[in-house]
């Protein structure tokens, strides 16, 4: 009898610890190294940026918990996502998130995760928008003598874009709903690189490109357009807004970070409130500046509705195209 009562106390106590444990404050975390899980390959956009912010976690998290970066690479950036999604969620596996990559690859590539209900997101960190892009010799000289030469010429003017199922191939998409006159002959490449490579060797007469890639060849092309909400005083200054060109779409790639769905909501709060004191930081905005990196706050909650909103948008785009039964 004696055993089986120190047995229950004992079973007590353990319930007592693992409930202590739960509603432990969070004012220790993090104390320990965290995993900052990339999913596209060391040297790339992504990852510049995460590493550019790294300094600035550690000035603000402190020294016990650096990053340790962990690339899990491959299927656009699917495979590191989904090791986002499945990770302990104990607040020390966190990772860096494309959009509308994750939106895509939810709709349209069985991914193992679902965008908007498989995250918490921490927050977004960059905005890098779609421009409409020509070689400085091209004798289209606006985005509106584009869009007549491709109504004109019907599938002879070509457009070199990444993809498919990319956030250029959903801005292509857009531009066959909205202007269905203008009939351009699609052209895919695996990245940015070869896509810049197709248009200065003349293989493709235009290109929708991300601003951040294209900014490293603004010798050699004219960027005809940008399809954000406003324009980009800091890296394109005088280049207008596809919507005040008279064609109203805006296309773009949000890099974020996020968090396995179910992170102790005090863990996601710290790290909320970390990542807004790096990003208003003067001088990591300064060095993003430097970097080429379109940077462009938004905190946590915010940006998962956007998301969510986004999803929407994408899935009746997809539907619209025929990509989606």
């Amino acid at each position: 009898m004696k055993k089986f009562v120190a047995a229950l106390a004992c079973l007590s106590m353990l319930g007592l610890s693992a409930l202590a444990a739960k509603q432990a404050p969070a004012a220790d975390y993090p104390s320990k190294p965290v995993n900052m899980i990339i999913a596209f390959t060391a040297g790339g956009s992504s990852d510049v940026q995460a590493r550019l912010m790294q300094k600035y976690w550690n000035k603000y998290a402190g020294p016990d918990c650096p990053w340790v970066f962990i690339y899990k690479t491959g299927a656009a950036g699917m495979i590191g996502f989904t090791e986002i999604a499945k990770a302990k969620p104990d607040g020390y596996t966190i990772g860096g998130m494309n959009v509308p990559h994750i939106v895509l690859q939810t709709l349209g590539q069985k991914a193992q995760f679902h965008a908007v209900d498989s995250f918490q997101y921490i927050c977004q960190v960059v905005n890098d928008p779609q421009v409409v892009a020509v070689r400085k010799d091209s004798p289209y000289k606006s985005v509106k003598e584009v869009y007549d030469a491709a109504k004109a010429k019907p599938g002879k003017i070509k457009l070199g874009m990444c993809g498919p199922m990319s956030g250029q191939h959903l801005m292509y998409m857009d531009s066959m709903q909205k202007f269905p006159e203008s009939k351009f002959a699609p052209i895919f490449y695996k990245g940015a690189a070869d896509q810049i490579v197709a248009i200065l060797g003349g293989e493709v007469d235009v290109i929708f490109g991300n601003m951040n890639d294209i900014m490293r060849s603004l010798d050699e092309l004219n960027i005809l357009g940008i399809a954000s909400e406003k324009e980009n005083d800091v890296f394109l200054p005088g280049v207008k807004t596809l919507r005040e060109l008279g064609f109203d779409m805006v296309s773009d790639i949000r890099r974020g970070f996020a968090a396995p769905k179910d992170i102790a909501p005090e863990h996601l709060a710290k790290l909320r409130a970390i990542f807004k004191q790096i990003c208003e930081d003067k001088e990591y905005v300064a060095e993003m500046i430097k970097a080429g990196q379109p940077h462009e706050y938004m905190d946590g909650e915010t940006f998962h509705k956007w998301l969510a909103d986004q999803f929407s948008k994408s899935e009746k785009l997809l539907r619209a195209s025929g990509l989606l039964k």
